[in-house]
């Protein structure tokens, strides 16, 4: 295989793309991606970096598969987070760009080929792709995969190409030049989180940041319910502090989940009162997101479950939110202080 491509808007420099893979705990994850990357449909020659975060079920037998099938680039560290694994791995790469995947994505067959058109026709030097669902995936994750992803509840910045302002790419599947990360140094601490605070930076050091929306991958999110609340309430607690580190970001959509949770519990007391016309409200927002569930999944068991997959959204995110705006913005603590699990300690 040949291992360049000769593209003439950034001076005839042969890109040379490695994929960042930190992994914690998680070989069967690694299984089902390595054996996606066999099946990629490119002629272009890459490396796969695969970094394993001081764990205690390590991948090391899996890799050893894949050796003869695929350039496998393995290194074993202390558990210091996804970032700075993320970071170790770009820092050990042989490329020059660099392509960041979490451990439980699966690739499309034309995944790479995607992502080098859309670098010819709009060379940056980071971008993001989207995420989806693979018709094998379990009804749960399908659920959660709409929640996650649909204009009603997200607004579509996960990866809708119509999408308002600056995109973020999402560190599940994310590219980032050398050049960029060098400037940069990369992901902090902070988790989660560490991906919109490198985009802010990145636009801050000059940096163009964009979507390919046809360079998706599988995302298959190893969750239950309550894990999926984890997951959102973080998110929700590390937004405040985004906003405290990087204060023109601000925007009044993310008060949306609180706002929205807050409300619908206003709605169920004032049926005490005899005033029924907010419910109505909730249940017509319910309604539209019950009948787009269906129309994407084609499965109502799945839009069903992707009802309860917003609420656990809105509440967790909300919540969340409305924690840490009032830790740091009223109570004015120091987010390591007050949030210490969201960061990760750094030798």
């Amino acid at each position: 295989m040949a291992f360049s491509i000769s593209l003439d808007y950034i001076c005839d420099m042969q890109l040379q793309f490695s994929f960042i893979i930190p992994v914690y705990n998680r070989p069967d994850e690694i299984e089902e991606l390595l054996h996606s990357f066999k099946d990629l449909e490119t002629t272009l020659r890459y490396e796969i970096v695969i970094v394993e975060d001081g764990s205690t079920i390590p991948c090391k037998e899996v890799i050893e598969k894949y050796d003869a099938k695929l350039e496998i680039a393995y290194y074993f560290k202390s558990n210091s987070g996804p970032g700075d694994s993320r970071n170790y791995g770009m820092q050990k790469a042989k490329g020059n760009y660099y392509i960041v995947l979490d451990s439980d994505c699966i690739l499309p067959r034309d995944y790479l080929s995607e992502v080098v058109k859309g670098l010819e026709n709009d060379y940056v030097d980071c971008f993001g792709g989207p995420d989806a669902a693979h018709h094998s995936f379990s009804n749960l994750q399908k659920a959660i995969n709409f929640s996650m992803t649909s204009f009603i509840t997200t607004g579509g910045i996960r990866g809708n190409k119509n999408s308002l302002g600056k995109f973020q790419p999402r560190s599940f599947n994310m590219g980032i030049s050398e050049k960029a990360f060098e400037a940069t140094k990369g992901f902090g601490r902070i988790h989660p989180g560490e991906d919109p605070d490198l985009s802010i930076r990145l636009w801050k050091a000059g940096f163009r940041t964009k979507l390919i929306p046809e360079a998706y991958v599988y995302h298959k999110r190893r969750i239950s319910w309550s894990k999926f609340y984890t997951q959102v309430n973080k998110f929700g607690m590390v937004r405040p502090i985004l906003n405290v580190w990087h204060p023109n970001t601000k925007k009044m959509t993310y008060w949306f989940p609180a706002v929205f949770s807050l409300g619908v519990l206003a709605s169920i007391i004032l049926l005490f009162f005899n005033v029924i016309w907010p419910l109505y409200l909730v249940l017509g927002y319910y309604s539209l997101a019950l009948i787009l569930a269906m129309v994407q999944t084609k499965s109502i068991i799945v839009a069903f479950q992707a009802l309860i997959a917003i609420t656990i959204q809105f509440y967790g995110y909300g919540y969340g939110f409305l924690k840490a705006s009032i830790a740091i913005g009223v109570f004015n603590k120091k987010p390591e202080e007050a949030f210490p699990k969201l960061f990760f300690k750094v030798e």
